[in-house]
């Protein structure tokens, strides 16, 4: 209690607030794997998820498309998508903005990793508020809980308020809850197995042109 205490009352002041002191953290991050559990009113997915500075993304579909692999590269900006597992034909290459890829929530797999999550609470926030409600053990894990909601009447890509829970180690999310503005939840997202930093290869992501 203490701990969260000294945390609300940093939130409140010109000290580096939970959500600064993670989103600083994150800028040291080069590579992140996790499986993500993202659950909506229209069904369940889970994914294992690479990232890679300045922006690959890795996507292993295993529910729903099981063995589907998507992968996205920032210097073509371009998607390319094997719906029958990395190198299977067929073969397609998209758009990011391409309706088939967009997620039921409307987003889009170039603004699908952790500092995009933090963009879009900082914005909300900017016109918002913050609280911070505690500590949870997440799979053995400790996490500080924090609410984030945006002034009556505001969203940010539909969403009016965001609870995370940041590892107190990592400050790395380990579990998002988004809320529209009748605060009804709009998506839940677990984060599993993850790693930080782990060595990831740069042909994992490089499925690449001939």
């Amino acid at each position: 209690m203490r701990s969260a205490f000294m945390l609300a009352a940093a939130l409140s002041g010109t000290r580096l607030s939970p959500l600064d002191d993670a989103i600083e953290h994150f800028r040291s991050v080069e590579t992140y794997q996790v499986t993500l559990h993202s659950s909506r009113a229209d069904g369940e997915h889970r994914i294992r998820y690479a990232y890679r500075r300045p922006g690959f993304v890795r996507m292993d579909f295993i529910r729903p498309h099981a063995g589907a692999v998507l992968v996205y590269s920032p210097l073509t900006r371009r998607v390319r998508l094997w719906p029958r597992g990395a190198g299977r034909f067929p073969e397609l290459r998209l758009s990011p903005n391409n309706p088939l890829i967009r997620s039921p929530g409307g987003q889009t797999v170039d603004k699908s990793d952790v500092g995009a999550l933090f963009d879009n609470v900082r914005t909300l926030l900017a016109q918002g508020e913050a609280e911070v409600r505690g500590e949870a053990d997440l799979a053995g894990r400790s996490a500080l809980h924090l609410a984030v909601s945006g002034a009556p009447g505001i969203a940010v890509a539909g969403v009016h308020r965001y609870e995370l829970w940041l590892d107190t180690s990592s400050r790395f999310p380990l579990k998002v809850i988004s809320r529209d503005r009748q605060d009804a939840v709009i998506e839940t997202v677990t984060m599993e197995a993850l790693q930080i930093n782990p060595p990831l290869a740069q042909t994992l992501f490089d499925l690449e042109e001939e």
